[in-house]
């Protein structure tokens, strides 16, 4: 879709360029949301495409994916053999609802900046521990949580001026066993449920509900817990208003697949301990 009030594109190669940045303006990444609907209050792109940003590092500290990375890029990644997590990078980049085109120029960073609940990179980036590198205008930098960064639907921790430049996922969380679980209404539609289990080396068994809520919800235990354990956590901690409601699946079904599919979970990683 055009957007005809854009007077303006800035194409920064540094970060010393990335500003000022003000009211009417707009990051553009892969520009999928962007472009997908009128933007009558924006004036001003700053285009992203030109920023040397690495897409992905791999050190001894874990994997840090930029925000611009494309999710085809983070795709075709091959991981070392010693992130058994890793797996689930094909699996999120496989719950996307969306054409080839899209495939290869959504962004990492964008589908987190978006918070929708079935973004399928905060399923991913939530589970294995994420946090967020978030630059602001100043020259400062500060870390959040993904879990904490998502706050619910089109709300993030960013405040304004400020850019994600990328997310940092650790080494002890790519090399932890892990369970996957994904609903929807139809056979390629949008996740209504999605749930993420990993189990540690030492035992430590965590749980990352998305897709059925708001936002992220996540939850460990230091060790894999019993079947009621992990049920009164799950009445305690989401309560009713917390599940999404939308056409893509009401409030009770996915409330009753979120505990279906943790139970599931638990007794798979179970199996491990």
């Amino acid at each position: 879709m055009d957007i005809n009030t854009i007077n303006a594109v800035s194409r920064p190669q540094s970060r010393a360029e990335l500003w000022p940045f003000q009211e009417g303006d707009a990051w553009l990444g892969g520009g999928t949301w962007l472009f997908s609907e009128p933007q009558p209050k924006l004036q001003r792109l700053v285009d992203l495409s030109l920023l040397d940003w690495q897409p992905l590092t791999t050190t001894d500290a874990g994997l840090s994916i930029s925000a611009n990375c494309k999710v085809a890029t983070l795709d075709a990644f091959e991981p070392p053999v010693a992130w058994p997590a890793a797996r689930l990078i094909g699996k999120c980049c496989r719950s996307f609802l969306a054409s080839f085109k899209i495939w290869n120029m959504a962004t990492v960073g964008g589908n987190l900046c978006m918070s929708l609940p079935a973004g399928p990179m905060i399923s991913l980036t939530a589970a294995l521990e994420g946090v967020c590198t978030i630059w602001s205008s100043d020259g400062s930098a500060r870390k959040v949580p993904v879990v904490d960064f998502v706050k619910g639907p089109l709300s993030n921790d960013l405040r304004p001026g400020e850019i994600l430049r990328g997310i940092n996922l650790p080494w002890e969380a790519l090399s932890r066993r892990t369970a996957f679980r994904r609903a929807s209404l139809t056979p390629l539609g949008r996740s209504g449920v999605l749930l993420i289990g990993t189990l540690s080396a030492k035992g430590g068994f965590v749980l990352t509900v998305t897709a059925s809520t708001r936002r992220p919800v996540q939850f460990a235990f230091p060790h894999c817990p019993s079947a009621r354990e992990l049920e009164r956590r799950l009445e305690n901690d989401i309560p009713d208003a917390l599940y999404y409601d939308d056409i893509h699946g009401l409030p009770d079904w996915r409330q009753h697949m979120t505990h279906l599919f943790a139970e599931e979970i638990r007794k798979e990683l179970g199996e491990w301990t």
